[in-house]
């Protein structure tokens, strides 16, 4: 971990990223792509000590308030978060000013600001998004190794819905010949409708692959999946996208559950939602900034 001043902290879509890096291990990370330019090693987390002070000043010279989102990148809950706060201060911040505010994540640690999620949602509207890819915590511990298993996120998604606090569950990416049977994606599906998640992300059966990611995940495949690396480049070779075979199959199962049980499927739908904020709250008064 080292720490940096950030000269920006919001991006034009109002996206923010307080840590840059991850310790989350998770064996498809996009993020660790060379497109991303990181000249640290990706699990020396660099710490924007600066974000709060950074934020405060975007949002006190914003004229309508929006939502803020964080964790496209990386997820604001790791382990170095608990120490350092830097997350629960920037949500102070966006509940100080009214905004809106959501946050993406694979950690059970946003369980401690639960309350102060709660706070946003009344004054506005607070939205969590959590990934779930593998139903069976054995084989997550291996695709996701340094963070909470499945059955602990689908544990925070209830506790967020008993909150009256709204969800989106990322369910990507499906790892071809690995987790992309009908059991896992039934089973996955079935935790989002028990608790009553608001919408799923899925962009399709499969993953992506670039320059770097690619090293990372081939590598996880010769120690956990031997043999395994070999069909990847037998079939898909330095490809982007990587389907499963079984894709417009598991697709059509999960477009029916969903729209069976009423829960936004497309990801135009998903990012449309997150990106509403009401339009009660929408115009910021002269005296709010006050």
């Amino acid at each position: 971990m080292h720490f940096a001043d950030a000269k920006g902290i919001l991006s034009t879509k109002n996206g923010m990223n307080i840590y840059r890096g991850c310790t989350h291990g998770c064996i498809y990370c996009d993020s660790r792509s060379e497109c991303y330019r990181f000249t640290h090693p990706f699990n020396d987390i660099e710490v924007k000590q600066n974000a709060p002070q950074l934020l405060e000043a975007a949002l006190r010279s914003k004229r309508k308030r929006c939502m803020i989102g964080t964790g496209s990148m990386s997820d604001p809950y790791m382990h170095c978060e608990e120490k350092l706060g830097l997350t629960r201060r920037c949500l102070e911040i966006i509940l100080k000013y009214g905004f809106g505010a959501t946050v993406q994540t694979k950690s059970d640690r946003i369980m401690r600001d639960i309350g102060l999620l709660s706070e946003i949602n009344k004054t506005a509207k607070s939205v969590v998004q959590m990934t779930l890819t593998t139903y069976e915590d054995d084989l997550c511990s291996i695709i996701e190794p340094n963070v909470c298993m499945t059955s602990r996120r689908f544990e925070v998604l209830c506790e967020m819905k008993k909150a009256g606090i709204p969800t989106i569950v990322w369910m990507t990416p499906i790892l071809p010949f690995i987790n992309d049977t009908e059991d896992n994606i039934r089973g996955l599906l079935d935790m989002c409708i028990q608790a009553d998640v608001k919408g799923i992300i899925c962009f399709d059966m499969g993953l992506t692959l670039r320059e770097g990611s690619r090293e990372y995940f081939y590598s996880a495949l010769d120690r956990h999946f031997p043999g395994l690396k070999n069909k990847y480049a037998g079939l898909y070779g330095n490809a982007y996208e990587i389907p499963s075979p079984d894709s417009a199959r598991l697709m059509r199962l999960f477009t029916d559950t969903c729209k069976r049980n009423g829960i936004l499927c497309t990801p135009d739908e998903c990012f449309r939602y997150l990106n509403e904020f009401p339009e009660q709250y929408q115009q910021m008064s002269f005296f709010d900034t006050d």
